[in-house]
């Protein structure tokens, strides 16, 4: 399936000269949805993922169907102050200042086998801000899992040494 041309593209969003991938047109697609998520369960089959860890918002709609094809539990990462519990925290940089992830303390047993998730793999902020959150937490990070990748903003090297997938890659 070609999952391009299920993917709106809006020009200068949120600001001048970027191009936002929308996802939502994918989402709202069944059969596009089915297959994106059955594709990444396929791809990540090998890596026996016990958790899925996925950043607010858009990593729960992808995050949560991939854990229940995989057979794992899901971590929700939440912006501060959203989770009730006791939670730890990873800031990380953005363009214009800093934001952070938070994950219940108790979201990870020693060891256990995470797996990150989120729709778009641009700079790779997000991603390694949750990667480190999972190590804080006590879990092992063995891949991290994508639909968009944007190639060009090199967002891997900001990334741990495990398999990195994204089923769909865009230039800027």
């Amino acid at each position: 399936m070609d999952l391009k041309s299920v993917i709106r593209i809006i020009p200068d969003f949120p600001k001048p000269g970027i191009s936002f991938k929308d996802i939502t047109t994918l989402l709202k697609n069944a059969e596009a949805f089915q297959y994106a998520v059955k594709e990444l369960a396929d791809r990540c089959r090998h890596l026996n993922v016990e958790l899925v860890a996925c950043p607010e918002a858009r990593g729960f709609a992808l995050g949560a169907p991939l854990a229940y094809e995989l057979g794992a539990g899901v971590i929700l990462m939440r912006k501060p102050g959203k989770l009730p519990g006791e939670v730890l925290q990873s800031k990380y940089q953005l363009e214009y200042g800093e934001d952070a992830l938070e994950a219940h303390k108790d979201a990870v047993k020693e060891g256990q086998r995470v797996l990150l998730v989120d729709d778009l793999l641009a700079t790779g902020g997000t991603v390694a801000a949750a990667e480190k959150l999972v190590k804080q937490l006590g879990g092992k990070v063995v891949g991290a899992a994508f639909i968009i990748e944007l190639t060009d903003l090199k967002g891997r090297e900001k990334l741990g040494k495990y398999d990195i997938i994204s089923l769909i890659q865009y230039d800027i």
